[in-house]
């Protein structure tokens, strides 16, 4: 009697339905990389004075859409995800996930128009409503070792809202304090998430790497940004600030080093992490020269906006993108391409005023370009993987 073999087809992929409003990095990772991509492009032209009329009133608010804009879109996608991993529990998706993103883009609208306090309205509530959202499931957990998450996102809207009273003449603090607190609780949350996913992110992807978490050196890099935030608010004398943040570089520095980013340069989906993260120290020591008024302050900002938010958010937005959508965790040729890009600019900004200060403008026009390309990139190459459903067809 013959033996029947039955061959097993391998499953099939599940159809592909819309999905955008499954989870919260579809919708605010595409949010962020188109709005990245546009408005550094327009604020490049009306810094170099190509604009008939100005797209935003000055740096201050450039900075302030950098933040609340770009950065917030990023980490409030970043948090929602994760936030259902840590807790089981559901996070915003739907109809929720849908009003929250209209309110991030009404607050990006409103800031164009003369309608300055419906402005400030929208720009506070959307981290407030994110904050309160977070906390329904992180609650329901009783998922503690997180509820800091909640407590920074609410801080970035006391930020926000310094800067609005102040254009509003309703507060005595001046609006660039509000902008470097931000600033500051950006770079705690870069630097917890770096220390959580880069080490464990570099042994899974690089066998044999050996990257290290050593338990008192975290706390001290932690511990060295949550003094310099205090540093900020209590408007510390410069020279004793300025040890201050180069003890911090120091301490971050030995951190990265720890995580052995010399093993990763065969793995791009690790050594941009790598990379960006190597940033934060770079920002801090150009913090300490600029407050001993060795540097100009706006290079240490921009080592931390283009260097270490930009090459750790591109790094992230690809690698959970590529994860929770059940894709090999493989960087293809256009996503080294974003990341190169995201690098160069970094590099540009820094480099090029740092040794010739007269070259400011084409230091910003070439960053600005470069900086758009990665993140239209992105955008374009994310679009269907964002907005069609998982390949396993589990929802996500």
């Amino acid at each position: 009697m013959k033996t029947l073999h039955l061959i097993q087809e391998p499953p099939r992929p599940a159809p592909a339905r819309w999905a955008l409003w499954d989870l919260g990095f579809r919708p605010f990772y595409l949010l962020a990389s188109a709005f990245a991509a546009l408005s550094v492009g327009l604020w490049a032209l009306q810094f170099g004075g190509h604009l008939p009329s100005p797209y935003l009133a000055g740096p201050l608010w450039h900075a302030h859409e950098m933040l609340f804009g770009f950065t917030l879109a990023v980490i409030v996608g970043f948090l929602f995800t994760a936030g259902r991993n840590w807790t089981g529990r559901a996070t915003p998706t739907g109809p929720l996930l849908a009003a929250l993103a209209a309110l991030w883009l009404a607050a990006r609208v409103l800031l164009l128009t003369p309608y300055a306090w419906a402005a400030a309205l929208a720009n506070v509530a959307f981290p407030l409503a994110c904050a309160a959202a977070l906390a329904v499931p992180f609650v329901g957990a009783r998922n503690r070792r997180n509820y800091f998450f909640v407590a920074l996102l609410a801080a970035l809207g006391a930020a926000a809202a310094v800067i609005h009273l102040d254009r509003l003449g309703l507060l005595g603090l001046p609006a660039w304090l509000g902008v470097q607190l931000a600033l500051d609780v950006v770079l705690f949350i870069l630097a917890v998430m770096g220390g959580r996913v880069i080490p464990m992110f570099t042994n899974n992807g690089v066998p044999g790497a050996g990257a290290r978490r050593i338990g008192w050196l975290d706390r001290l890099a932690l511990g060295t940004v949550l003094a310099a935030l205090a540093v900020d608010a209590l408007q510390v004398p410069p020279l004793a600030a300025g040890f201050v943040f180069a003890i911090a570089g120091l301490a971050h520095a030995a951190r990265w080093s720890a995580w052995k980013p010399w093993r990763t340069g065969r793995q791009p989906l690790v050594w941009v992490l790598h990379l960006g993260y190597a940033w934060i120290p770079l920002h801090l020591l150009l913090r300490a020269l600029a407050a001993w008024g060795v540097v100009a302050p706006s290079l240490a900002t921009h080592a931390l906006t283009v260097g270490a938010v930009g090459g750790l958010v591109i790094g992230m937005m690809t690698r959970t993108a590529k994860g929770h959508t059940a894709r090999p965790l493989r960087a293809d040729r256009w996503d080294v391409a974003a990341y190169a890009c995201i690098a160069a600019a970094a590099a540009v900004r820094i480099a090029m005023p740092l040794a010739w200060p007269a070259q400011l403008l084409p230091a910003v026009t070439a960053s600005a370009l470069l900086w758009s390309a990665g993140f239209a990139i992105y955008f374009v190459r994310y679009w269907p993987v964002l907005t069609r459903s998982r390949l396993d067809g589990q929802p996500g």
